[in-house]
């Protein structure tokens, strides 16, 4: 399922996939954008993450694109002897239940690795093997136990990131561990298992908080009442809208003071450096909110577009559909739904040798290609009714 037009540096590894939700599908995703052969396997009736609703409801098109589907019963003997057949072929399994899930099924690390030693069989769960190995996890667990809620919300009430960054992130060190457990293949011959997951990715997440705290001495406050390594790092009032600018170095310090006039401030020889700009915050600040209020967002980024400096609106998930600079670079794929409607969705936000990692998708049905995968591992058309009548399998109409 690549296009040959878009770079595909994974073209030729195959993989199976036992997900569900967002952390593995991640893994996936990425992997088939890359160019990788990704086949999903799905329970019967379809993966129960096809119909979420509410804030859930774009979890499988956002990360289930470029994938194959194939609906197997796991439980079922044959169902779980096609699913042995598909890791007996594949480079790279890649699966996020429960632990112990797989082994039960006989699809655990041991036996598929005996039939395929060269298989990267990737694991992504909630918490790496410790006291915590067998709980329950999920993206707002972690970010719970993790301190990303603590530095997110206002002090006392903690609050989850609006989008599922843990699980997302701890896909993508999924993927970091399969890429290089790839390169340690093309020495050794052998694959391995490899694992991610959800807490301890938060933790890597909030690790410049605890490190804050060795360097100062001093623990890390919510990010609404930190006090901020600038003295002008804020979302600002406008006429109109809202939107952010920040001051990150001396030099823009200068071409701020000189864009909107603020003669005095910089008349100040005391605040040409950082640290005493931020020292003197309660100074700065009520002159720059003042200024900020007499101009709209757009005359403000008439100013600031060009400079340097940075800033940006404050821009809802609805707009990025419109953003010229997403659509004039490419990074926004054109997403055929099953219910025939056609979507735009981010691409993967890689660019190789001059070209996004980016190409047109349609979104399979569940077991939409599963005629298709029983024949290329040799069944015959008698062989696949055999396994629809059984219950093993379904083929989608």
């Amino acid at each position: 399922m690549t296009d040959t037009a878009t770079p595909s540096p994974l073209s030729g590894l195959k993989v199976v996939e036992f997900t569900h939700m967002v952390m593995g599908p991640t893994v996936g995703a990425i992997l088939a954008s890359l160019g990788a052969q990704v086949t999903r396997v799905e329970p019967i009736g379809g993966d129960r993450t096809r119909d979420l609703r509410g804030s859930g409801a774009g979890y499988f098109p956002m990360y289930n694109r470029h994938k194959s589907s194939i609906c197997l019963d796991l439980k079922h003997p044959s169902g779980k002897k096609v699913a042995r057949e598909l890791v007996e072929g594949a480079d790279i399994l890649v699966e996020n239940y429960r632990p112990g899930a797989m082994d039960r099924l006989g699809l655990g690390y041991e036996d598929c690795s005996t039939s395929n030693s060269r298989l990267i069989y990737s694991s992504q769960k909630g918490f790496l093997p410790g006291p915590y190995e067998n709980r329950t996890a999920l993206d707002e667990v972690a970010q719970m136990m993790g301190g990303l809620a603590y530095m997110t919300g206002p002090p006392g009430q903690p609050l989850r990131a609006g989008a599922s960054v843990i699980d997302v992130t701890g896909g993508m060190f999924g993927v970091i561990g399969i890429l290089a457990a790839v390169e340690e293949r093309h020495r050794t011959g052998k694959g391995q298992k490899v694992q991610s997951s959800l807490f301890e990715t938060t933790a890597y997440l909030v690790g410049q908080h605890m490190a804050q705290l060795a360097v100062t001495g001093a623990s890390a406050k919510p990010m609404p009442v930190r006090v901020s390594a600038w003295a002008i790092y804020d979302v600002f009032e406008t006429k109109d809208e809202p939107l952010f600018i920040g001051i990150v170095t001396d030099a823009l310090w200068k071409k701020f003071c000189d864009i909107f006039d603020f003669e005095e401030l910089w008349s100040d020889g005391s605040l040409r450096e950082n640290n005493a700009r931020v020292a003197a915050r309660g100074k700065i600040m009520p002159q720059v909110c003042a200024i900020m209020k007499t101009m709209t967002k757009a005359e403000i980024i008439a100013k600031l577009d060009g400079t340097g400096i940075p800033f940006a609106p404050i821009s809802k998930p609805d707009d990025l559909f419109n953003d010229p600079h997403l659509i004039a670079s490419g990074a926004l794929e054109k997403v055929n739904m099953p219910d025939g409607t056609q979507t735009a969705l981010p691409a993967l936000p890689i660019e190789m040798d001059g070209q996004l990692v980016a190409r047109d998708a349609s979104l399979s049905t569940a077991s939409a290609n599963a005629a298709q995968i029983l024949t290329e591992l040799g069944y015959s058309e008698e062989g696949i009714k055999e396994l629809v009548a059984d219950g093993a399998t379904q083929i989608d109409q």
